[in-house]
């Protein structure tokens, strides 16, 4: 994790999806928590999720694109394509939100926020 985090600990965000709760993902997770602090989340809670807007933005690339996608080949050259033509700094910045948008959910304590 130093590659990550110049404190050598990542941080891994768990959200209770199935895949996440299965028995193969929780034993690693039981096997490797000392390389990262664990960070829950409730479920299905897309704002707190640092993947869903890079899944909105590269879904509203891929619709874009023209011609139209028909294979599933086209839409992972456009997914691809859609990924590459991110600014170095657009990983990041995501990050960066985070503590705004704990706060924000803490403040509101239920509901979904737009950022």
């Amino acid at each position: 994790m130093s590659i990550v985090h110049s404190d050598e600990f990542g941080q891994f965000q768990q959200d209770s999806a199935t895949p996440h709760t299965s028995r193969v993902a929780t034993k690693w997770l039981q096997e490797h928590s000392s390389d990262f602090r664990h960070f829950h989340c409730p479920p299905k809670s897309p704002d707190m999720n640092i993947i869903e807007p890079i899944w909105v933005a590269l879904q509203c690339a891929a619709q874009k694109r023209s011609p139209p996608l028909v294979t599933p080949m086209d839409l992972r050259t456009a997914l691809q394509d859609s990924w590459c033509e991110k600014p170095p700094g657009y990983l990041q910045t995501l990050v960066d939100t985070m503590p705004r948008r704990v706060a924000s959910l803490l403040c509101a304590c239920v509901g979904f926020k737009r950022y």
